[in-house]
């Protein structure tokens, strides 16, 4: 039974077109569509410690960290992202606003002169500026939702090509203090041994010394963006402090900040957070719309 000719004894084959001498199945038919949308591939990537140190290999979904470069797409987001934060504050006052100019300087005839209405007008020193910047002028720019996604894949997926993601299999810049040490020593004198580790974990205290020490190994005094699964507060603490260095949740990246920043760490959480946020939300927003 061929499939070229013949749309009535294979259902999916109806409504499908078919070129000469192809007996590959079209993408064009919408229940295999829907079937091959469905499904997620993966790619391998290495997974590291605190310390840099290769423990594994974790997956990333190719339709995140497997998009091919559209440089135009990219500057295109980029661009709008940069005019939508810019702020209105030039501004310039034309004749109607500067102060004076109520009364004609001299008459209009008979003296010679050139005539003149104003002493504010834009040929007077002090007068108004003629075409000069003001707040009306808009320079949001809207980029539709499905671009600025598909342009943010191709940055990660350079990213990935390019050796400057990095995957941790857990982020803690929690360290001991020196109360930490005389809690040791309280607990030590009544007969039970606590470690530092211990102590300073249930104490979740940040540390901005650890922090930076993780971030030298994998960022080597270049900038980086830390990319957290949730809003954790510790992390954040512990590195707001640290040059060339800046934290943001996985579900606001953007083009802007990835491109700003040449190294991008993350634990292996957040690729479930942005699987979630820019693939899964983003298929049932639509359904539902539909």
């Amino acid at each position: 039974m061929s499939l070229r000719g013949d749309t009535t004894s294979n259902p999916l084959a109806s409504g499908c077109h078919f070129q000469q001498g192809c007996f590959a199945f079209p993408l064009a038919c919408g229940v295999a569509e829907n079937h091959i949308s469905s499904l997620t591939f993966f790619m391998n990537i290495k997974l590291y410690n605190q310390k840099r140190e290769e423990i594994g290999k974790t997956k990333l979904p190719d339709e995140i960290f497997e998009v091919q470069m559209n440089p135009d797409l990219v500057r295109q987001v980029a661009v709008s992202q940069i005019s939508n934060k810019r702020q209105k504050t030039a501004k310039t006052k034309d004749r109607s606003e500067v102060r004076g100019g109520g009364k004609k300087p001299w008459r209009q005839k008979g003296t010679g002169r050139a005539r003149h209405g104003s002493i504010r007008s834009p040929l007077w020193k002090g007068g108004g500026v003629t075409f000069g910047p003001n707040l009306e002028k808009v320079f949001k720019k809207v980029i539709p939702k499905k671009m600025r996604r598909k342009a943010l894949f191709m940055v990660l997926s350079s990213k990935v090509k390019d050796d400057c993601l990095f995957i941790l299999d857990e982020l803690s810049p929690f360290g001991p203090s020196t109360g930490d040490f005389s809690k040791m020593e309280r607990s030590s004198e009544g007969g039970d041994i606590v470690s530092l580790r211990e102590i300073s974990q249930r104490e979740k205290k940040p540390k901005t010394k650890i922090m930076a020490e993780i971030l030298d190994k994998f960022f080597e005094k270049k900038s980086g963006l830390v990319v957290l699964p949730t809003m954790e507060k510790n992390t954040i603490l512990a590195s707001r402090n640290i040059p060339k260095a800046e934290t943001i949740q996985a579900k606001d990246l953007n083009v802007l900040d990835l491109l700003n920043h040449k190294y991008l760490l993350m634990p292996k959480e957040a690729i479930k957070v942005i699987q979630e946020t820019f693939i899964i939300n983003s298929k049932s927003k639509t359904s539902n719309s539909k």
